[in-house]
């Protein structure tokens, strides 16, 4: 029996070998806590604990500057000020210094970005990386490969055909200088699929709100753990070069934006915001955004320090869409469905304690995905269904793309497994399922779209997206995978347009035909 997945997992690798005959159970849903409260309200933090703030102003230089003082006599240490969009990093120990910095003229809106003290992510991938060994030239896979001038793992990337990227291969691979910015837990760029394509002048640590650009900064904290961003990277452009797998662009750049915290893996919005801007002003096209912000599932606009979180990232990726680049989001794995009245949460907020809480998603946004200027992207199986633990909601989705289904779906052969194969630190190759591994199909074509359209701006290339997607109508029958109603959701709207798949699934062959 499969539990509802809980959108925060963070799993454990597990290597299996390449045989892929074994049955993975879902890790459960995180357990409410004991308290019942429905409560929206953030803990209120202690005094001599120290915690991390954003605070968003005016962004006149005059007040940026005259903010950074107030920050200082509020026993505040500034950490970074992003002026052109008026968000000021800061850190302070003094329990009363979101309330002072709210009274302050030309603050929009400040709060703590986390409920727990600093210490000297919350990704979207569901269950435990199934690790693949690249087969032996000799053997009949590399063999079958070879002759079709494939890739020696690429039959088994159900994803692509579903996308049409192997199609799309044979006309166009994707322009070098277009590149897709990883925002994720750093990328081993050392990879033998992702080095070729790897940038590291555009590549950053923005954990605790301040770009780290020295070399291999960018890199996973622990390999072991922190794989997620290598597996993102690989799905968007892991390269045609006789080894492993390919990715939906193969021809275009990576970089990584690393913003987890070390150890807990957890994206704060000091280090997204870092993100944002960072990718803004070095010439990246795309970013691929898998993750929510914690510590809240949803930020609510009656709560000050949720208020301030959403409104610091939303300024962030506006300026980044102003700048050109494109961002692709994912839209969770809880199986909520984000244009309802109301949605229990009962994770939040995942740093510290969480509490009980009835929200409407109208008023309490999932930060990056319902942001406005960010596309969303939910999950699709191998049957091109919605993945049973996929977010979905009318309006709320712009386009779907394979995310992978192992419970409920199954891929035509070769394939083996319904997760998305990609690439893992220490040059492996596991699969994965999410909306983390849709998000990254969808901004690959996003590069796609940017190498065949130079000029056109961020919003067009998201146009595009949806423009040229391939029409997924709603499931003839209703939605309800296990029969038990545990995943049964209710797919609105219309053919072109509709709750599950938005305006349908991306189309990397249009993308660079048309």
């Amino acid at each position: 029996m499969h539990s509802r997945p809980s959108r925060r997992r963070r799993a454990l690798a597990v290597p299996l070998g390449l045989v892929l005959t074994a049955s993975l159970g879902l890790a459960g849903a995180a357990a409410a806590n004991a308290q019942d409260t429905d409560s929206t309200a953030a803990p209120k933090a202690k005094a001599g604990e120290k915690l991390s703030y954003v605070v968003n102003t005016d962004t006149d230089r005059g007040t940026v500057e005259r903010v950074k003082r107030e920050i200082r006599k509020a026993d505040g240490k500034v950490v970074a000020a992003y002026k052109k969009i008026g968000v000021v990093v800061a850190h302070s120990a003094n329990p009363q210094f979101g309330e002072t910095l709210r009274g302050v003229d030309g603050v929009d809106s400040a709060g703590a970005t986390r409920t727990a003290p600093l210490k000297a992510a919350t990704t979207t991938e569901v269950g435990k990386p199934v690790f693949v060994k690249e087969p032996k030239k000799a053997s009949t896979l590399a063999k079958k490969a070879e002759a079709k001038n494939q890739e020696p793992l690429e039959s088994l990337q159900w994803d692509k055909r579903a996308i049409k990227a192997d199609k799309a291969a044979k006309v166009d691979e994707g322009s070098r200088k277009v590149t897709v910015g990883v925002i994720d837990t750093g990328v081993d760029d050392t990879h033998p699929d992702l080095k070729a394509n790897f940038s590291a002048k555009q590549s950053a640590n923005c954990v605790g709100g301040k770009a780290d650009t020295s070399h291999g900064a960018w890199r996973p904290y622990n390999p072991d753990e922190d794989y997620h961003g290598t597996h993102v990277a690989g799905i968007i452009a892991a390269d045609r070069n006789g080894v492993g797998i390919a990715g939906t662009a193969p021809g275009v750049k990576v970089s990584a934006i690393k913003v987890s915290e070390p150890e807990t893996s957890l994206f704060y919005s000091e280090a997204v915001v870092c993100a944002m801007v960072f990718a803004a002003d070095h010439g990246i096209e795309v970013t691929n955004n898998s993750y929510y912000v914690d510590p809240w599932l949803y930020n609510c606009d009656d709560q000050v320090d949720q208020k301030a979180i959403a409104d610091a990232v939303r300024r962030a990726v506006d300026y980044a869409q102003r700048k050109g680049v494109t961002t692709v989001s994912s839209a969770g794995n809880s199986s909520h469905d984000l244009a309802a009245s109301e949605i229990v949460d009962d994770t939040s907020p995942n740093d510290s304690t969480p509490v009980k809480r009835t929200i409407d998603p109208a008023a309490c946004p999932d930060v990056p995905s319902m942001l406005p200027s960010a596309t969303s992207v939910s999950a699709t199986g191998p049957e091109n269904l919605k993945s049973y633990y996929s977010n979905y909601g009318r309006y709320q989705i712009d386009v779907t793309a394979p995310g992978g289904d192992r419970a409920f779906q199954t891929p035509d052969e070769p394939a083996k497994d319904g997760g998305v194969l990609s690439t893992m630190p220490n040059g492996d190759y596991a699969y994965l399922q999410g909306t983390s591994m849709a998000g990254p199909q969808v901004a690959g074509v996003a590069a796609l779209l940017k190498s065949t359209h130079p000029k056109s701006s961020a919003q067009e290339i998201s146009w595009l997206l949806k423009a040229q997607a391939q029409t997924l109508p709603c499931p003839e029958e209703a939605y309800d995978p296990d029969g038990k109603g545990t995943y049964a959701a209710e797919c609105t709207g219309v053919r072109g347009n509709n709750s599950f798949y938005g305006h349908g699934l991306v189309d990397a062959l249009a993308a660079v035909t048309k």
